[in-house]
């Protein structure tokens, strides 16, 4: 009783993670709609210290792949469509280390997008990572394609 009461309490906050605040489940393109949600969290992070960027990225990553581990048990899906945390940290990821401007950032959603649809190798061989780790991984690979890309074109002097 009392353990399925503990499952039971941790299903609100895994859902809550896992769902992006719920943003996974836009009726349409829910992937793109976790991702502007991650845009827009990463948006006052754009001022932190590097470590505290790449810091909020790990435990994240972390919290969403036990989130994303329970609900995908919960509703029996391997990588259900309402988990969309995987895009929130796959956005913070591409936003790591770039001077983070609205035309960087709206840039980089686009590149994001582009390289979480496409998963360029390695990135689809991590989707069969077991449960939440597999959910996440993928889409940390592809930020952090569209970190790479981001990254040239500052140097390039394109988005500063």
């Amino acid at each position: 009783m009392i353990a399925a009461m503990a499952r039971s309490l941790l299903d609100g906050p895994a859902f809550a993670i896992a769902t992006g605040l719920g943003s996974g489940y836009a009726p349409v393109a829910p992937g793109s709609v976790g991702s502007l949600l991650g845009l827009l969290l990463f948006w006052p992070m754009r001022t932190w210290p590097a470590t505290w960027q790449a810091g909020a990225c790990v435990v994240l990553f972390v919290l969403g792949s036990l989130a994303a581990s329970r609900v995908s048990k919960r509703v029996g899906c391997e990588d259900p469509g309402i988990v969309v945390v995987d895009e929130v940290v796959g956005m913070w990821v591409t936003l790591l280390l770039v001077p983070v401007s609205i035309w960087s950032a709206a840039f980089g959603f686009f590149l994001f997008r582009a390289a979480d649809v496409v998963k360029p190798y390695p990135a689809r061989d991590l989707e069969q990572l077991h449960g939440g780790l597999g959910i996440m991984a993928d889409d940390v690979a592809a930020g952090l394609y569209a970190n790479l890309v981001l990254q040239v074109l500052v140097v390039a002097g394109r988005f500063l």
